[in-house]
């Protein structure tokens, strides 16, 4: 659990305020104000100084010398809002979603950690945390157990060093997500000592276990879990509540269910709202248009959600599962300065925030307190290689079918290799995943990807390696220089013309830049896709989990094409 952040110089102060020896910085009076632990709404005065809460009641101040003293009548105040499952390489990074997210009121993010620790050393890694940390916004993290996909160095990067280092931060609240429990289930020790380790130190454990059976969740209850946000339909959230699982209901780009599950909870009449929480899980950028976790509040508003459990849901729930209540969560003395301030309950997106005792928003307005953070010790992508014709060698007898934007099963490939283009009456395409560094590819065929697009090409993917689709290879071989050039990217070729495309500088995953202007990008993309055939919900989530192997039914991995189902490789990469 994290302790204490304040000083004994600094905790003397918060005293003096309340004896009247020293004046808070911000005072917020006649505040109607979300009581989370009542359960209920107040009115009341709320003293801060610095970055923390030190008063909550109907007292003023006796001391008022250079204080900002604000008149809330007739508004309504709440907690900042946290988002307990974010991905944060979603195209976008995790200062510059902070950022933006902020505007809508979350002010804290539980991050996963797996760009971090795939890419870079923990030291490195923590060092930009620590800088993170130092923003007026709340970071915490994940530790995982397991990398997602089949990697033929998963021993060398998951050792007990590098699992434990990160299980040892404070900031570190979590072990999981489990993607990889089916390993655990079947005597996987490893990661069952981790489980425990992170049990030891307070954390606790997120599965991923879509479709579990209820057999399944004693299990993996058994083993360590304690929530989980796979749950798709009201009958898989009582089962996790049933086992003493708490649920974080999910509304995402690919999945989101949030609103038909909470209808279920209330026509069940099920009094589980405080074991229950909220996430966006990773969405890209322009399912955020509308908001993180303030849309995800609006979601349960406009389902009939009473307003105090849509808030808690978003804020005190998270900060009591996790241990977090005595900083986060909770308008009360001695809590972070995280506040948000709405026009009434009934709109979740703030007029103004507060975050740390800074303002990020007033009246409306963005407030510049958000410093960049430098993203130098992330290796740039320098991709030092090229393609030829040997490369686009096509005979694999088995590609992968699209079932939606992330399920693929295996198809029986007929088409024929010889030709450079391939007929846009078909809906098969050229696939190839490469190696960053030029040393390995695997090469087949994608069936429901789109008709129409000639050459597309990504750095952004599971592991990082170079995804490269299309019908005409020399657009594929276009699209992969566009890439290369950018030093990172995604690109969409068309008679060797750029189309579209999304820079991500930031070690070939990321944009440099504010997610205002991401989104206008992604949307560009996705629209010259969409008109291209592509008729899923969302490419980049598509990219993104071409290569996972917690998905089924069959994969392309940097060890080769992959059958989840039989944990085995049924074609190698081939080495260059």
């Amino acid at each position: 659990m994290p302790v204490s952040t304040w000083k004994i110089d600094e905790l003397r102060k918060q005293v003096a305020v309340i004896d009247g020896k020293l004046a808070p910085s911000i005072v917020l009076k006649n505040a109607r104000y979300l009581h989370s632990m009542l359960k209920t709404w107040l009115e009341g005065n709320i003293w801060i100084l610095g970055n923390r809460i030190v008063y909550v009641g109907t007292e003023m101040p006796a001391q008022l010398s250079g204080t900002e003293v604000i008149d809330l009548a007739g508004k309504t105040v709440v907690p900042g809002y946290i988002e307990p499952h974010v991905h944060p390489f979603q195209l976008y990074h995790p200062q510059s979603f902070a950022d933006f997210a902020s505007q809508g009121g979350t002010t804290t993010f539980i991050s996963d950690n797996m760009i971090f620790f795939l890419s870079l050393s923990n030291k490195k890694a923590f060092s930009i945390i620590n800088r993170l940390n130092d923003l007026p916004f709340s970071f915490y993290w994940w530790a995982r157990f397991d990398s997602q996909t089949e990697l033929g160095n998963e021993d060398e990067l998951f050792t007990n060093r590098s699992v434990l280092s990160w299980l040892e931060r404070e900031d570190v609240l979590l072990g999981g997500e489990l993607t990889g429990w089916p390993r655990l289930l079947n005597g996987d020790d490893q990661m069952l000592y981790w489980i425990q380790m992170a049990k030891q130190k307070g954390k606790k454990i997120e599965g991923h276990f879509p479709g579990a059976s209820e057999r399944t969740l004693a299990r993996l209850k058994l083993l360590g879990a304690d929530g989980d946000h796979e749950a798709m339909t009201i009958e898989e959230v009582e089962r996790r509540i049933l086992h003493g699982i708490d649920v974080t209901l999910r509304y995402s780009s690919i999945r989101p269910d949030l609103p038909e599950l909470l209808k279920g909870v209330l026509e069940k009449d099920l009094n589980i709202f405080d074991h229950l929480m909220m996430t966006t899980d990773g969405s890209t950028p322009s399912f955020h248009q509308d908001g993180v976790m303030d849309k995800c509040i609006q979601v349960a508003l406009d389902v009939g959600v009473p307003p105090v459990y849509a808030y808690n849901m978003a804020s005190f729930n998270v900060a009591r599962y996790y241990n977090l209540s005595h900083l986060h969560g909770l308008i009360a003395t001695g809590r972070l300065a995280n506040i948000n301030i709405l026009k009434d309950e009934f709109t979740p997106t703030p007029e103004a925030v507060l975050s740390k005792g800074v303002w990020l928003k007033k009246e409306n307005q963005k407030q510049d307190h958000f410093p960049k953070i430098n993203w130098s010790p992330v290796p740039k992508l320098k991709i030092d290689f090229d393609l030829n014709d040997d490369d686009f060698q096509f005979s694999m007898p088995i590609g992968l079918q699209m079932v939606n934007d992330v399920i693929t099963k295996p198809f029986t490939i007929q088409t024929q290799f010889s030709n450079n283009e391939l007929c846009s009456t078909s809906d098969e395409s050229y696939l190839m995943l490469i190696d960053r560094k030029g040393k390995w590819r695997v090469n087949t065929m994608i069936k429901g990807f789109a008709k129409d697009v000639k050459g597309f090409a990504s750095s952004y993917s599971c592991t990082g390696e170079i995804i490269i689709i299309g019908k005409s290879i020399p657009d594929m071989k276009r699209a992969f220089e566009e890439v290369k050039n950018m030093n990172g990217g995604i690109t969409l070729i068309e008679n060797n013309e750029v189309v579209s495309s999304i820079p991500l500088t930031i070690g070939g995953t990321a944009y440099d830049g504010d997610v205002d202007d991401l989104i206008e990008l992604e949307l560009k993309l996705k629209a010259e896709l969409k008109e291209r055939g592509y008729h899923h919900t969302d490419a980049i989530y598509t990219l993104l989990f071409l290569q996972s192997t917690h998905l089924p039914y069959i994969r392309i991995t940097p060890l080769g094409i992959y059958d989840v189902m039989k944990k085995s490789v049924i074609i190698p990469a081939v080495m260059r």
